[in-house]
């Protein structure tokens, strides 16, 4: 048995596109953008880096993640992670890191001031359409003091482990 399993957190790096299977299953896809600063030790400089990843998500959870996510969100990505090796137009082999998503959670604090219709919350899109891993279930309401708990949502992002 082999098991190889990502987790991710960056920027989409284009709208979302959906499109359909000729059985019908929706499939969406985008790509995030993860950024690493290294400091390099022969100068001291911080040296930028990004790896991109495409990531496909299937299903009803496609469908949620077309209309609730755009371009510059914050996400978490949760899935299976294989790479693939194809030529490029200049005819270079190039290597593609792809991530078949099993969860994707928007990590937005608020809307964007271009996207008036959009809600900001948080995007579930797994198995049981729950929190992410260590993101908490949040707390108990504020304002109305009553005892019922609200679904995790941006706020709880500290709770993260990592």
């Amino acid at each position: 048995m082999a098991f190889c399993k990502i987790s991710i957190i960056g920027n989409l790096g284009r709208d979302p596109e959906m499109r359909y299977t000729p059985n019908g299953k929706a499939v969406t896809q985008f790509t995030v953008a993860v950024n690493q600063s290294t400091k390099n030790q022969q100068t001291g400089e911080w040296i930028e880096e990004t790896d991109w990843f495409r990531v496909s998500v299937f299903g009803d959870r496609a469908e949620r993640t077309a209309e609730q996510l755009r371009k510059g969100n914050r996400v978490f990505v949760d899935g299976r992670f294989r790479t693939r090796e194809f030529e490029g137009q200049d005819g270079q082999k190039r290597t593609s890191l792809d991530v078949i998503a099993d969860n994707v959670i928007n990590l937005e604090r608020r809307p964007r001031d271009d996207e008036a219709g959009f809600t900001g919350a948080p995007v579930a899109v797994g198995a049981g359409a729950g929190p992410a891993p260590g993101a908490g279930a949040g707390s108990s309401s504020g304002a109305g003091g009553g005892g019922s708990r609200r679904p995790a949502d941006d706020t709880d992002l500290d709770d993260l482990p990592f």
